[in-house]
């Protein structure tokens, strides 16, 4: 969360995009330090964001979206008007403490599998000095009760379900992460906090058990953001955590702003605490391999995480978002082995080389070339990264080219990711925002954090600010945390969750106008990684590129989103193919599939081995 803060100074480790020069299995990557270096050199002479990815010749925005008038907004707000009743409580208590200002996230999953999804949100409380659990409120469990009326029309309303769900967690909570660890088909749960991580077995029934101890997790750190993730590809989902800093209320540092007056530190003024890595032996327990797996030979401040293919090799890697340090970019080696080739590969620092204040990440397709780009939301002054994957895992800083950089300057982001709001087959991006530090315009206001979050539109490659277009919810200034993406009411577009830092949860509606198809899939595999976590999906249509997607929980900050992909099909009524590749590299295609629909996609039902 940046450079704004008072705090020591940390040594820029520059870095850039070119052919990676891969360290293979049984060569230890220390030995490879020096090309970082090397590398930096040759691209400080070389002009910003080269590469070889083509943005359009001409100019493909649509009039600036403060011209536009929709005729109705984009998204409406209908938290209160659901029965989504959340507020969230950082303990603030004029002390400063650094976890004050993260704020928590949310997550977006179908716990009781009756097809719509449920909103677990987690919550802070009183920062009780060196206690890992709090009496203030707890976690909260919504179920969705979407029913059917007469003419389609549907009714959302949630229940608050916590207390008899068994998910009444009382702890200084972070994020939160979704999968099924034990495979039995029914989605589990895992919580992040300052000091703990606590991990809830859905029991099929409507509740959850705490089976932290029994499944032999444990990570003291303060942890954030966290991914399930089969990394060597057995069918049992693995675990990856992100932590954040060797913070406790004894540390607390006392920082100033320019002016002079108390405000938060930067985490130049901690020491930056590494990530934890656990494998899933298949029995209901996890193995802490932090560090055969080389996990633990480099760290940063860790906010953000995603998985992806980013090499193109079948295997999963790990990305993550470290605050004022270089990002990560885990690449997987095949034998329960990972090295850090983020620098390397020109995804963990800007053009100019340096380190910036990563909160959020989106990972996926923007640009429809069949390789997973990223975009990284950082703080205010710095503007959010795009990283174009060239599809070997090499990456060119794009954000200027791509529209992004000067409409990001002032914000600080965190909660993001790629959704394809308008269903025209391009990736669009929404950003959660809110400062960490005093705004000057709002300096002795009871929380001179707020800003309003964005909406962007992607055209053709490029982007265009259509946050006006979003509706009042988008003009009104809040302290924007996690944000976790899916279609809530069933209607055929994406909707968003938004987390506020010591505020309201807020529930964007989406209310774009349906002239476009769409297509959602769930995928099922029998015994094993039952929701094909990791699989590489694309959708084919007639004289257009194909559509691909990676099935995945993770990304965005804090948070977890819909493990259903959704697909916006445009101006296209049909599908002329869908195309799987499993986790495990096996592919399997399927025709005649209808659009405006959700399908089940259950693995040994479709033509296999087929190309795509």
């Amino acid at each position: 969360m940046g450079d704004r803060r008072e705090g020591p100074g940390a040594a820029v480790r520059p870095g850039g995009a070119g052919r990676r020069h891969r360290a293979r299995p049984g060569v230890d990557p220390m030995s490879l330090r020096v090309f970082p270096v090397v590398l930096a050199c040759a691209l400080l002479i070389l002009p910003p964001e080269g590469g070889s990815h083509k943005f359009p010749e001409s100019n493909p925005w649509l009039p600036p979206s403060g011209g536009r008038s929709a005729a109705s907004p984009l998204f409406v707000e209908s938290a209160a008007a659901t029965g989504l009743d959340f507020t969230h409580v950082n303990g603030a208590t004029g002390q400063y403490y650094m976890a004050e200002q993260m704020g928590a996230g949310v997550a977006l999953f179908d716990y009781d599998n009756d097809g719509d999804l449920d909103v677990f949100l987690v919550q802070g409380g009183p920062f009780d000095a060196g206690a890992r659990r709090t009496t203030g409120p707890t976690c909260k469990l919504f179920r969705n009760d979407l029913t059917d009326g007469p003419n389609g029309k549907r009714t959302l309303h949630f229940t608050d379900v916590t207390e008899r769900a068994g998910l009444a967690l009382r702890t200084y909570g972070m994020g939160a992460a979704v999968g099924d660890y034990n495979n039995d088909g029914y989605l589990d749960l895992l919580v992040t906090s300052f000091g703990a991580i606590t991990l809830y077995r859905n029991n099929g029934n409507g509740t959850f058990t705490d089976v932290t101890s029994a499944a032999g997790l444990s990570d003291p750190l303060w942890s954030t953001s966290a991914a399930f993730v089969d990394y060597d590809r057995d069918g049992h989902l693995d675990l990856f955590v992100a932590n954040y800093l060797d913070f406790s209320p004894a540390s607390n540092k006392v920082c100033h702003d320019a002016v002079g007056a108390r405000d938060y530190c930067s985490p130049r003024a901690y020491r930056p605490v590494p990530a934890r890595l656990f494998h899933n032996d298949g029995n209901g327990r996890f193995t802490d391999v932090t560090e055969p797996s080389g996990i633990a030979r480099a760290f940063g401040a860790g906010l953000g995480v995603a998985t992806g293919d980013y090499d193109g090799d079948g295997w999963p890697d790990v990305y993550v978002a470290n605050d004022a340090t270089p990002n990560q970019l885990w690449i997987n080696h095949h034998d329960g082995t990972f090295v850090d080739e983020g620098l390397l590969s020109g995804a963990a620092v800007n053009a100019a080389g340096n380190p910036e204040g990563s909160m959020g990440i989106a990972s996926g397709d923007f640009n429809r070339d069949g390789s997973e780009d990223l975009f990284v939301t950082n703080i205010i002054g710095e503007t959010f990264a795009l990283y174009v994957n060239d599809g070997h895992g090499n990456f060119e800083d794009a954000r200027t080219k791509a529209g992004l950089a000067a409409p990001t300057a002032a914000f600080t982001g965190f909660g993001t990711d790629w959704f394809d709001f308008d269903n025209d087959g391009w990736l669009d991006l929404f950003v959660a925002n809110g400062a960490v530090n005093i705004i000057d315009a709002q300096r002795g206001q009871p929380a001179p954090f707020r800003m309003k979050n964005l909406l962007f539109r992607n055209v053709g490659g490029r982007f265009q600010d259509a946050s006006a277009e979003g509706g009042p919810a988008f003009a009104r200034a809040e302290i924007g945390r996690g944000a976790a993406f899916g279609d809530i009411d069933n209607d055929g577009d994406v909707d968003v969750v938004v987390t506020n830092n010591g505020g309201p949860v807020r529930l964007l509606l989406n209310q774009a106008p349906r002239s476009n198809h769409w297509l959602a899939l769930k995928l099922e595999q029998p015994e094993k990684n039952r929701f094909a976590s990791g699989a590489w999906v694309g959708v084919e249509r007639t004289g257009e590129p194909t559509l691909w997607r990676r099935v995945r929980t993770d990304g965005s900050y804090l948070s977890a989103s819909d493990v259903r992909l959704h697909f916006g099909l445009g101006d296209s009524p049909t599908v002329t193919a869908v195309v799987v590749q499993w986790p495990d590299g096996t592919r399997e295609r399927w025709t005649s599939i209808k659009s405006d629909t959700v399908v089940t996609l259950k693995r040994g039902t479709g033509n296999a081995g087929a190309g795509g």
